[in-house]
């Protein structure tokens, strides 16, 4: 899920069925962001500044280096500015599709998915005036 950072709505969304990683999702959805657009990502997106230049992700610590007190900042610092993207998804979950288990025709899940970030997208909108 891509979120706009300035008006906090929904831009793009990709599903998959079953277990898939997310960078691997977001390298077969070929979603694509301008060069000079920051992106601010997760651990779990591990090597997208090969493929984005202008990515930030936290760091991570390993047995042998451990992280530093800079390092740690910096890694508070990625996560207070990515906790718009985990403060919508908690709101997508109250309309239940990604918080419960999916029980209908897979095949119509991300149509529905789709249609719930458009909800999202119309009360941010009515409510900011975006």
């Amino acid at each position: 899920m891509v979120v706009d950072k300035q008006t906090a709505k929904i831009i793009c969304t990709t599903l998959s069925n079953g277990k898939r990683h997310d960078f691997r999702l977001l390298k077969e959805s070929n979603v694509r962001c301008k060069k000079e657009t920051l992106v601010i990502v997760d651990t779990g997106y591990q090597g997208l500044q090969k493929l984005h230049a202008y990515t930030q992700l936290p760091k991570k610590k390993t047995r042998r280096n451990p992280l530093t007190c800079n390092d740690k900042k910096n890694n508070r610092e990625l996560a207070s500015k990515r906790v718009l993207n985990e403060n919508v998804i908690g709101k997508l979950k109250r309309f239940k599709i990604i918080a419960d288990r999916y029980r209908n025709r897979r095949k119509r899940f991300a149509l529905r998915f789709n249609l719930i970030a458009a909800i999202y997208n119309l009360e941010i909108e009515n409510r900011t005036g975006f």
